[in-house]
């Protein structure tokens, strides 16, 4: 079987375990309470994946797929801030898109009215966990067990396109993905940036967390009241307009900023780990 398929049937199937298992668990019981079984599954996920559990030969080949590097602090610091600094990107130029085309609040939130029959608490706790599964499941399988071997074979350029490509397809099961579809490739290259320069999934699972808290609370349900303003076709540029363009265009040039800055510190590291192992023997 050729690598790109491998890697491609890998990924889904990895990013596929986890979500499936939580939408089925919160359909069969919409409850909150579903959450303290979900971290349990979630907890078996990451020992397994990551290759804690397994032969040697496949704990070996699951951790270079799972990116299973550890974070030294300066590189810690420049990958939250790359995190953060993807959020920004992401809700930014989902204000921007629609202020210029109407925004459709009924395809957004078509997927989600189960969180209307729920108590405001419980519907915040279930949005969170939905967040960290989709962050954790979808980056172990995309940003790792699919665009690490391809980023070994064809480039990371190679590979991040393709990963995004097929993390694209994916979300079109949703009804909100198709106004947003440049959106959700342009999220996936960012994401596949940072797993590659960064050598870990850690940052872009934390980034990706936090980019669906904001998007189930403000796009995809009404729990924060939804977004309710016009375009500008029909109120003229405003003064809300300008700040999230210039929001969106200074987030853009401080993800690379920091992604430059994000990548010498891991090779920094990577040098003084190979220079005190060679001090050692």
């Amino acid at each position: 079987m050729p690598l790109i398929v491998r890697a491609v049937l890998s990924g889904l199937f990895v990013s596929s375990i986890g979500v499936f298992t939580w939408g089925g668990m919160i359909s069969l019981f919409p409850s909150a309470w579903v959450i303290l079984p979900m971290i349990f599954v979630l907890w078996v996920f990451w020992i397994f994946f990551s290759g804690r559990w397994g032969s040697n030969e496949l704990a070996k080949s699951s951790r270079i797929w799972f990116r299973s590097t550890t974070l030294q602090s300066s590189n810690w610091q420049w990958g939250i801030a790359a995190a953060i600094f993807f959020v920004v990107v992401i809700q930014s130029s989902f204000v921007v898109t629609f202020r210029l085309i109407e925004f459709p609040a009924a395809k957004f939130t078509a997927d989600y009215k189960a969180f209307d029959k729920v108590p405001l608490w419980a519907a915040w706790a279930i949005l969170i966990m939905s967040s960290v599964v989709a962050g954790i499941c979808e980056e172990a399988g995309f940003r790792g067990y699919m665009q690490v071997p391809l980023e070994k074979k064809h480039g990371a350029a190679t590979a991040i396109i393709i990963t995004s490509v097929f993390f694209t397809i994916v979300h079109l099961t949703h009804t909100w993905a198709l106004p947003i579809l440049p959106h959700i490739f342009f999220a996936s290259v960012l994401l596949g940036i940072l797993a590659w320069k960064s050598g870990s999934l850690i940052p872009g699972i934390i980034g990706h967390s936090i980019l669906d808290i904001f998007d189930y609370s403000v796009w995809w349900t009404n729990l924060t009241g939804g977004f309710t303003h016009r375009t500008i076709f029909k109120t003229g540029v405003d003064v809300h307009f300008i700040i999230w363009v210039l929001i969106f265009l200074l987030a853009v040039f401080g993800f690379f900023r920091v992604i430059g800055r994000l990548r010498k510190s891991v090779i920094e590291v990577q040098v003084l780990l190979q220079k005190n192992e060679k001090q050692l023997t």
